[in-house]
């Protein structure tokens, strides 16, 4: 359905889930888990993993913090994302690289909620992709003595929001692991 022409593969993000994001995260090892259900079942169907990789000053490029979790191993050929900013398709080469694969529709998983996954969510969005939310593969860090609502109530609210939103000729849909399908709405 995705407003793009000529794009009807799908692609899985693996959004951010470096050791000094996740570290104390909501449900980290769970959320870990699924990621990695995903991509294994996004390998064995053939459909692009994509790798988003934030750099800051709290995630020095090359540092500890910065590297992705032990439990997830991206192989040579599925591309590495460097951002700088919230959004995965800020000044990166992301969409170029969706595009000459022929993706439309993304699947979004990673970290921080209330960052960089709703960043890239919205992002993907009005650039004309269907994008899909796997609800209990994103998570996020207590930021509640900042003002932030519990993580539980960030991560829900996320997953709420997220399925309702609308514009012509894409489609956004918020599903579980364990319903996660790489084929398009009208392959299924």
């Amino acid at each position: 359905m995705t407003t793009l022409p000529n794009r009807p593969n799908t692609a899985l993000l693996v959004i951010d889930v470096q050791n000094g994001v996740v570290e104390g995260a909501l449900r980290r090892d769970e959320v870990v888990a699924n990621i990695s259900t995903l991509i294994d079942k996004a390998r064995t169907e053939k459909v692009p993993v994509v790798w988003v990789q934030h750099s800051d000053d709290g995630l020095k490029y090359g540092s500890e913090n910065w590297q992705y979790v032990p439990e997830l191993t991206r192989e040579d050929p599925e591309p590495l994302v460097h951002k700088l900013y919230g959004d995965s398709f800020e000044d990166t080469d992301l969409d170029t690289l969706l595009a000459d694969r022929g993706v439309g529709r993304v699947i979004v998983t990673g970290a921080q909620t209330d960052a960089c996954i709703r960043s890239t969510l919205h992002g993907a969005f009005t650039r004309g992709y269907d994008v899909t939310l796997v609800g209990d593969a994103h998570t996020t860090e207590d930021l509640t003595a900042y003002g932030a609502p519990p993580v539980d109530q960030v991560i829900a609210h996320t997953n709420l929001y997220w399925k309702f939103q609308t514009a012509p000729g894409r489609e956004a849909t918020v599903v579980d692991t364990s319903d996660v399908t790489f084929a398009g709405p009208e392959e299924s």
